[in-house]
């Protein structure tokens, strides 16, 4: 008789059933999910990546408009929304001299183009790098907050031009009691909604449309930005389109008032403005804008603007007085004014001093000058006594204020997508590495800027590397062939 406990099976043997019974998956299947995550891993991070470095950017707003999750997918903005602060905190009070300089500044050649001259006229490369190594080393730092200094006591109340009165008499604009009337429209302007990234030229389109020209904002961007991407067109590049493409012309200058607006459109004369805007769901970025009309009585101004439309009843988006001057104080307060060459004579009288170009930059530069008093850590303010500087070739003078405004750590981050005036100040006073951080920040946030690499070419030919400076000017002519400086840099290399 066998014992009770031999019948009964042993735990060995008891597991090795359990285990027979739980056998492991396959190997196959094992490997096949793997590489399924696998998989899934890498087509996410492709997406990604085409999204982000192979779609261009109209592309990439167009998936954004039917999947608006996916603009979490964009390359990340700088910290802030502001420009990254390049300076340090040394040399404040060369800045805060400038708050004294005297108004009737001497200037060599003073010109509204002064920043075509520097691109044409440049320094010697001895010179240039004789001074470059004195002055120092631009380097990427955190903001440094400098030590504001007091706002001195404000002027009293004064305009910056000639008064309108002034004006009026000489000109003698419409109005039976010989004053500005209190509110003014411009009839027969016919509006375009811009395609993407093309704000200049539907915009510049909308003020010749008012002389009887009739061809569209694809006609203006085939010749003002071929590269559809191009994210500056310059008031001098549109003024320079209508003397080309049309009968009429074009003025441009900076330093304007309300009050100048206010006169030139009770006149009839078409006016665009360059202007900061910040749109529901964009960040702050360059924008024009024609005026139609103003309003005292509710201290308006009237755009059609390409982007926001032709307002209520399609009389025109209007803008509070006060507004628009801060958005405009972005640029220095430029203006285009589009006229029929026979009326110059009435135009060149509205204008007054603002006609001669030099003019309008010290107008600009003692506007700007007594905002940075008010307000010293205003960016604008410093911003805009350099690009009045640049007008007026005192480049080092320049360079100190756009030092500032950087310094101020408030500058929208695409600030220098629009406006090269710090770019030629550098470069002209020698400070070639301070360029080539300007350039490398511009690079990073947008490939199609074609100003950039010219800047880049400037100072790479500057320093002795043809071959690299050719490269550059080549990426330049490949964003937009019709930019002359460009092609008569390259000429100039072979």
């Amino acid at each position: 008789m066998r014992k009770l406990h031999d019948t009964q099976p042993s735990p060995s043997l008891y597991l090795k059933s359990r285990h027979d019974g739980l056998r492991a998956p396959p190997k196959l299947l094992l490997w096949g999910v793997t590489l399924f995550f696998l998989l899934v891993v890498l087509g996410i991070a492709g997406f990604i990546f085409g999204f982000r470095e192979v779609l261009r950017p109209a592309q990439q707003q167009r998936m954004i408009d039917q999947l608006p999750f996916l603009s979490v997918l964009r390359n990340p903005t700088p910290i802030g929304g502001v420009f990254p602060t390049i300076v340090s905190a040394e040399n404040v009070d060369d800045a805060m001299s400038l708050l004294d300089m005297p108004l009737e500044i001497a200037s060599p050649t003073g010109s509204a183009n002064a920043v075509q001259a520097a691109v044409d006229q440049p320094p010697t490369v001895t010179a240039a790098l004789a001074t470059a190594t004195a002055l120092p080393t631009l380097v990427i730092a955190a903001p440094a907050t400098a030590a504001a200094p007091s706002p001195v006591p404000t002027r009293p109340a004064s305009s910056p031009v000639p008064t309108l009165a002034a004006l009026v008499e000489t000109a003698a604009p419409r109005s039976s009691q010989n004053r500005l009337p209190t509110s003014a429209r411009i009839y027969g302007l016919l509006h375009q909604q811009q395609t993407w990234n093309n704000c200049g030229p539907a915009t510049i389109t909308m003020a010749l449309s008012y002389y009887g020209w009739r061809r569209d904002q694809a006609f203006a961007a085939e010749r003002l930005k071929p590269n559809r991407e191009d994210k500056n067109v310059s008031p001098e590049e549109l003024a320079a389109f209508v003397e080309a493409e049309s009968n009429v012309k074009a003025v441009v200058r900076m330093g304007g008032t309300l009050d100048l607006l206010k006169l030139l459109v009770a006149n009839e004369f078409p006016v665009v403005i360059e202007t900061g805007a910040m749109f529901e769901a964009y960040d702050w970025i360059g924008h024009y804008r024609a005026l139609i009309a103003y309003d005292d009585a509710y201290d308006v101004i009237y755009f059609f603007d390409s982007f926001l439309g032709v307002g209520d009843g399609a009389q025109g988006v209007s803008i509070p007085y006060v507004d628009v001057d801060a958005h405009w104080q972005a640029f220095n307060r430029t203006f285009i004014v589009v006229y029929e060459p026979q009326r110059e004579p009435l135009l060149r009288e509205l204008m007054g001093r603002y006609w001669n170009a030099e003019d309008a930059a010290l107008i600009a530069f003692e506007t700007a000058q007594l905002e940075a008093r008010r307000e010293p850590q205003n960016p604008f303010a410093w911003f805009n006594m350099g690009s009045s500087l640049v007008a007026l070739e005192r480049y080092q003078e320049a360079a100190t204020a756009f030092d500032q405004a950087n310094r101020t750590g408030q500058l929208p981050w695409r600030m220098h997508w629009y406006q090269y005036g710090a770019f030629a100040a550098y470069f002209q006073v020698g400070r070639f590495d301070d360029v080539m951080s300007l350039v490398r920040i511009n690079q990073n946030n947008a490939r199609e800027l074609e100003e950039t690499y010219y800047w880049q070419g400037r100072v790479q030919e500057a320093q002795g590397n043809p071959q690299a400076a050719a490269a550059s000017y080549r990426r330049a002519l490949a964003y937009n062939p019709q930019f002359d400086a460009v092609r008569e840099a390259l000429a100039a290399l072979n």
